[in-house]
Formats: C-alpha cells, sequence, structure tokens
C-alpha cells in the first residue's frame, strides 16, 4: 500500500512527522479525504480533528486552524495549534467547553463572543479527537 509524508507544523514546532496511507481533514468548503499522489493543492482549515490513516490503525490530531498543502508525496499542515490526541487532557477540554458556552450564553460583547466561539471550536475539536481514538 502506497503511502505520503504527513507534516503538521505549528509556530513553536512539528507536532507530527509520520508516512501515512490517507488523511482526512475538515476545510472551509468541507471534508477532504487525501490519498497518494493526489493533486496539488492549498486550502484553509476549520478547527477540528485531523485523521491519518496508517495501514488498518488510525490517528488523530486536534488541529485548530491554518492551511494544508497537497503536494504529489507529501501534505503540510501549516496549524496555529495542534495537539496529538493522546496529549489532550480531557478534563481540561470539558471545563473549556463548559466554560467558553457559559460565556456565549452571556451574549458578551461582540469580542468577547468571537473569543468564547473560538474556544469552544478548539474544545470540541479536543473532546472529537479524543473520541474517535476510541
Amino acid at each position: 500500500m502506497s503511502t505520503f509524508r504527513l507534516e503538521i507544523v505549528t509556530p513553536e514546532h512539528k507536532v507530527y512527522e509520520k508516512d501515512v496511507n490517507m488523511v482526512v481533514v475538515k476545510g472551509v468548503s468541507g471534508e477532504l479525504g487525501i490519498m497518494p499522489n493526489h493533486i496539488p493543492l492549498v486550502t484553509p482549515l476549520k478547527v477540528a480533528p485531523v485523521k491519518a490513516k496508517i495501514g488498518n490503525d488510525n490517528e488523530f490530531i486536534a488541529v485548530h486552524g491554518g492551511f494544508m498543502e497537497v503536494r504529489k508525496d507529501k501534505v503540510v499542515i501549516l496549524a496555529e495549534a495542534a495537539e496529538l490526541g493522546n496529549d489532550i487532557d480531557v478534563s481540561r477540554a470539558r471545563l473549556a467547553k463548559e466554560r467558553a458556552e457559559r460565556r456565549l450564553a452571556q451574549k458578551q460583547a461582540d469580542m468577547n463572543a468571537q473569543r468564547a466561539e473560538l474556544a469552544l471550536r478548539r474544545a470540541i475539536a479536543r473532546l472529537e479527537t479524543v473520541d474517535d481514538m476510541k
């Protein structure tokens, strides 16, 4: 089975680098599945889990926005932040989700509402990443 290199990079460090058979991401226009020799493209990403398929196994990485560049033999995701599923503190993510939901329910000023909505999306992405690992 053919593979390609998947790299997930943040401004701080390289979060993930492995040869994979397929990667599934949520772009702003919808979900994309990338396999070896995919046509080159660049697309912005939503705050959502990324699934890397390696043989019969799946690995999940919470990606908090950014861009994906697909090359012939390599996919590079440049993310604002990213976390491996095993590194996510589930109780902390649940607390962050609840806190963001409370802020949104209070209908605070637009700037605070935007920050709360982004925090909520990140918390949900973390929890979905951990749930997908099960």
